[in-house]
């Protein structure tokens, strides 16, 4: 690593679309702890336009010269869901830090084996849970943990995702569920810990899984896809602090309301709203105490907004925050968080989840 700089090199770096382009890029090129120094996309023709279009010295379409490259000290693995494993565990035993979007694997069993390898290798790592940086929710946790609240009773939250009916051809492959992208993993996965983030974590569910679209038409080609990827989800449970908990998770085809999630104490009540998902689109808070004549706006204190004025609103603000905190946790030797073990803490809820609605029963989150 170079004294002033964290060399990084991102995977899945297409500038035409992905999320790295959305978030990964405007974040790191402005932070002043970082320096993109490598990139790698599929073809040798893209990754050449990447490394053009955002100033980027070297370009590869092999992630393996990029992870063992000496001009790259942390790997951002920004790619589709089924090729996280392969390449975490590539950059691990190149002995870099290493940063992946979530989900990190397509099951348990895979963020298991990369979070048993990073800790092997003794490197940082951090997962893409980006609500758990987001300036408004970070509040939230605060208020909850200050005792806002009293005695925190019950959660409610629903997350309702507009899509459509119909894939392009290099989406269909999410039509699988074996490919660990779908209404469980990805958006259960991000809204799930973050109520848990907030409120507390789940001790018990009782759930059903179900796949409401079970054939979509994929536009480009004119063929039909068979669908085993999950788009709705229903829990009822109870977390840690014996609070109840219901929560609603769904890909609809049009016009999705968004994300939000109620907390109700004995002293007071929180409510946070998004029109997107939260780590994307910033939450709106409001609270109300009991001896107050309704909910108001909860104000967000600057300190919790730690990246510079340069990077922008939207995907690329809290993706920015978490790696400034990963730039801290480097420099100072201290963990990174939310890290791999967040991501497995992640991974067993939502196999509890789909082990609930297949059995019926209800079931304990280990």
């Amino acid at each position: 690593m170079t004294p002033e700089k964290i060399r990084v090199g991102i995977v899945g770096a297409n500038p035409n679309y992905g999320w790295a382009g959305r978030a990964h890029f405007p974040a790191l090129l402005n932070l002043p702890e970082y320096q993109v120094t490598a990139l790698c996309t599929s073809r040798p023709e893209t990754a050449e336009a990447a490394a053009k279009h955002y100033g980027v010295p070297l370009a590869f379409h092999d992630y393996a010269r990029l992870v063992s490259h000496p001009e790259v000290d942390l790997v951002s693995i920004s790619v589709r869901v089924p090729w996280h494993h392969d390449m975490v565990m590539a950059a691990l035993e190149a002995g870099k830090h290493v940063f992946c979007e979530w989900p990190l694997g397509v099951d348990l069993a895979q963020a298991e084996a990369m979070t048993a390898a990073a800790e092997a290798k003794g490197v940082h790592h951090m997962v893409g849970l980006q609500a758990q940086c987001d300036p408004v929710l970070l509040r939230l946790k605060e208020l909850v943990d200050e005792g806002y609240l009293g005695q925190t009773l019950s959660c409610s939250m629903t997350t309702f995702v507009g899509g459509t009916i119909h894939l392009q051809s290099n989406s269909a492959w999410e039509a699988d569920r074996s490919n660990g992208a779908h209404a469980l993993s990805i958006g259960g996965g991000h809204t799930l810990d973050a109520l848990a983030f907030c409120v507390g974590d789940f001790r018990e569910v009782s759930s059903q899984v179900t796949t409401e679209l079970k054939t979509r038409w994929v536009e480009d080609t004119a063929t039909s896809v068979d669908v085993t990827s999950p788009d709705h989800i229903l829990i009822a449970g109870k977390l840690v602090n014996g609070a109840a908990v219901s929560a609603a998770v769904a890909y609809v085809p049009w016009f999705g309301s968004g994300w939000n999630m109620e907390v109700y104490g004995s002293e007071g009540t929180l409510v946070a709203s998004s029109d997107s998902y939260p780590q994307i689109v910033r939450p709106r808070l409001k609270g109300g105490k009991r001896t107050e004549a309704g909910l108001r706006d909860v104000p967000t204190p600057d300190r919790l907004a730690w990246v510079p004025k340069d990077v922008p609103e939207g995907p690329a603000f809290n993706v920015a925050q978490m790696f400034r905190r990963l730039a801290e946790a480097i420099r100072t030797g201290n963990p990174a968080q939310p890290d791999f073990r967040r991501a497995v803490k992640v991974h067993r809820l939502l196999q509890t989840v789909e082990k609930s609605s297949e059995t019926g029963q209800r079931l304990k989150v280990e």
